[in-house]
Parts: structure tokens; C-alpha cells; sequence
């Protein structure tokens, strides 16, 4: 039978044992978090020197590493269910998801733009703004947030702001064909209101 002093003893041990498992899982996810931002440093620096054909493949990699929780498998399978309802046209079903995974982590950039994203197709143009700021205060070069911004700030009826959101876009991604498009088609829009 163990006496108090071994049971006391034991219990220092595992109390140990259980903080450095804590301080070295912390460790990990940091060291985690801290390579994909520079493996997301590596990428934006050859996304911006690409020919059309690999900075598309560049771009495929940036979603991925966006679209992907550094930390939590769980957040990242949710937050590819909530795309599967977006595909499915399911699109309260999807808010409701990515609203969920924002309470859970709200420094991941990505589950902020995918919520900005279905607010507007529903037509909440404003949330979806609120929300695309959210974005681009974690992850300013976020382009996909920039391009969505500008779709959001033309239902708004803020074409500068839609053009100057297009330009960053471009600047970040030069190869990006959406923000030549558009902005020609705001400018020409803006003509046509003037006239």
C-alpha cells in the first residue's frame, strides 16, 4: 500500500509530466502556425513574379494553406462541410457553420471570408463587408477578400472603393484576370451613371 508521501510524490511527478506536455504541445502549434506564415511569405513573394499557368498553381497553394486550421483538424473538416452546403446552394445551413467555426477561432481569416462570402449571396451586403474587414485585418493580402469586397462595395454603390479594392487585388496578384475585368466594367458603369 503506497503512502502518503509516494502518493504526494506521484502526484508532483504527473503534475510535471502534464505541464511540459502542455508547454510542448503550445510550442507546437506555434512552431506550426509560424511555418505556414513563412511558406505563405514564399508564396506571395513567386505569386507576384508568375507567369498566368503557375501563379494559378501558387494561388491553388495559398487556398489551401488558408483553407486549412494550423491547429485544429476538427475546424478544418467544418469548414469544408460549410463549403460543401455553399456548393449545394444550402446557404443559411453554411452560415450557420461558419458562424460557428468563427466563435471557436476567431483569428482565422479564412472562416471569416467564407462567411463574407455566403452573407453575400444572401444579399447582406453590409455583414459581408463587416466581415471581409475581419479578413483583411488577419491576412491584408488576401485577394480573394479584396476581389469579394469589390463585388460587395458595387451592390453598395461605392465604385471607388470597389476599383481601389480591385487595384490592391491586382497588386498582390498580378496575374489575377477578375480585377482588369471588373474595373473596366465599374468605370464603365460610373460613365453610364454620369450621362
Amino acid at each position: 500500500m503506497a503512502t502518503n508521501k509516494h502518493i504526494d510524490n506521484m502526484f508532483i511527478l504527473m503534475t510535471k509530466i502534464l505541464n511540459y506536455l502542455i508547454i510542448i504541445s503550445f510550442l507546437s502549434l506555434n512552431v506550426q502556425a509560424n511555418d505556414i506564415n513563412v511558406e505563405l511569405d514564399f508564396l506571395f513573394n513567386q505569386l507576384k513574379n508568375e507567369n498566368k499557368e503557375t501563379a494559378y498553381k501558387i494561388e491553388q497553394q495559398i487556398w489551401s494553406l488558408w483553407s486549412t486550421h494550423p491547429t485544429n483538424k476538427k475546424l478544418t473538416a467544418r469548414l469544408e462541410e460549410g463549403s460543401q452546403f455553399v456548393r449545394n446552394q444550402q446557404l443559411n445551413k453554411a452560415k450557420e457553420i461558419f458562424t460557428e467555426v468563427i466563435s471557436l477561432d476567431k483569428n482565422w481569416a479564412e472562416a471569416w471570408n467564407k462567411r463574407a462570402t455566403v452573407l453575400y449571396m444572401l444579399g447582406e451586403f453590409q455583414r459581408s463587408q463587416d466581415d471581409i474587414d475581419k479578413v483583411l485585418a488577419l491576412e491584408q493580402r488576401h485577394f480573394g477578400a479584396l476581389a469579394g469586397q469589390g463585388l460587395v462595395n458595387i451592390q453598395l454603390k461605392n465604385y471607388e472603393k470597389a476599383i481601389r479594392s480591385y487595384e490592391k487585388a491586382q497588386e498582390i496578384y498580378p496575374a489575377m484576370r477578375s480585377p482588369k475585368i471588373m474595373i473596366k466594367q465599374i468605370e464603365e458603369l460610373m460613365k453610364q451613371q454620369t450621362i
